[in-house]
Formats: C-alpha cells, sequence, structure tokens
C-alpha cells in the first residue's frame, strides 16, 4: 500500500499537507537484531514501515513477553516514549531486515503547528493504535486459545511465515507447545 493511501485510512490530507508532511520523512535500514529502541532510552523518531516485520517486548524472569508486531504500512513505535518523550520500559527490535522511513518529534511537533490536517491524521492514528491496544486487551481476557490464534490469523497470517512461534505464542499468551499443537491442527 502507498504510503498516501495508508494515510486516507485515518484522515484524507490534501496534496499540499501530504507534500509537507512527506518531505520530512527520512529513511533508516535496520538488520535482523537490530533494536530499534531499547528499554531506558526515549524513542526520538516515529517509523512507518516500508519493509520487514518489528517487534515490542519485554523481559521478566528469562521469559520474553511480546507487546506488538508491526510490518508494513503501519506505524511502528512505543507510543507512550514517543508521545511524552519519557524512557522506554521496554524494547522494540527487527525480527527482519527493515526500512522505515521516520520523523523526528520535533518536526512532527512543528508540522502539527503548521498543519491542523497533519495534527489530526496523527490524532486519527493514535486514536485506532488505542483501539486496537483495548481490543487485545479484551481478547486476551475473553477468548480461549483457539480463538485468539484463529483471530490473529485472520489479522495477520503472513507473520507465520516471518516471525518464529515462539514470539507469536507470548503475543498470544499461548503456552508454546498449545500453539504448536493449534499450528498444527487449526485451518483458518
Amino acid at each position: 500500500m502507498e504510503q498516501h493511501e495508508y494515510f486516507k485510512l485515518f484522515h484524507n490530507l490534501g496534496t499540499a499537507d501530504y507534500v509537507l508532511l512527506t518531505k520530512k520523512l527520512k529513511t533508516k535500514t535496520f538488520k535482523k537484531g537490530d533494536f530499534i529502541t531499547a528499554a531506558g532510552q526515549t524513542q526520538r523518531e516515529l517509523y512507518f514501515v516500508k519493509s520487514g516485520v518489528q517487534m515490542s517486548y519485554f523481559d521478566t524472569e528469562n521469559k520474553t513477553h511480546v507487546i506488538a508486531f508491526t510490518y508494513p504500512p503501519n506505524l511502528c513505535a512505543i507510543p507512550e516514549s514517543f508521545s511524552f518523550q519519557i524512557p522506554s520500559k521496554y524494547f522494540l527490535t527487527c525480527i527482519t531486515d527493515s526500512e522505515l522511513d521516520y520523523i523526528t518529534f520535533e518536526e512532527l511537533q512543528k508540522l502539527f503547528d503548521q498543519s491542523q490536517q497533519i495534527e489530526r491524521l496523527f490524532r486519527r492514528m493514535t486514536e485506532t493504535v488505542l483501539a486496537g491496544m483495548i481490543n487485545r486487551h479484551i481478547e486476551l481476557h475473553s477468548m480461549t486459545i483457539e480463538e485468539r490464534y484463529k483471530a490473529f490469523c485472520q489479522r495477520s497470517s503472513h507473520l507465520l511465515q516471518l516471525v518464529p512461534h515462539k514470539y507469536i505464542a507470548s503475543y498470544l499468551s499461548i503456552d508454546p507447545t498449545n500453539f504448536s499443537k493449534l499450528f498444527n491442527t487449526v485451518k483458518f
């Protein structure tokens, strides 16, 4: 999906505002395993995924807890670290080689002052992220492991080929052995 089409999913930016925003975007490439943001660091850049898969997670007692996966054409960030410019409590890393467009926090704030339409776009993107997090929380607490697995497959089945299954199991809060059984038996 082209970037302008992606933005239209949230808010239809006029040509002038689209150009104003995209002129500020720069590109970075990351290798598989690279950290975009480590715990304790403040995320200074907001990313748009051009290629690759990224994962946010934290570790406790030798266990990895996956919070989210990102992939094209979505936003990629630790939202609270970027939005409030505070140190992150968790990691954002690349599962595959990745290419990301980005804008710095300072540049984005300046654009908000210049364009109500750009500010509205990012507000709607943020609202969508919040709604997704709430829906995920509800899914984790109200669905069976099979229902969670099927819902994931409907949304992001391509990740089954790109992401180690132990991370998807963690994301879905399913024991890796049970995830393997679901993967081998449940068709979607």
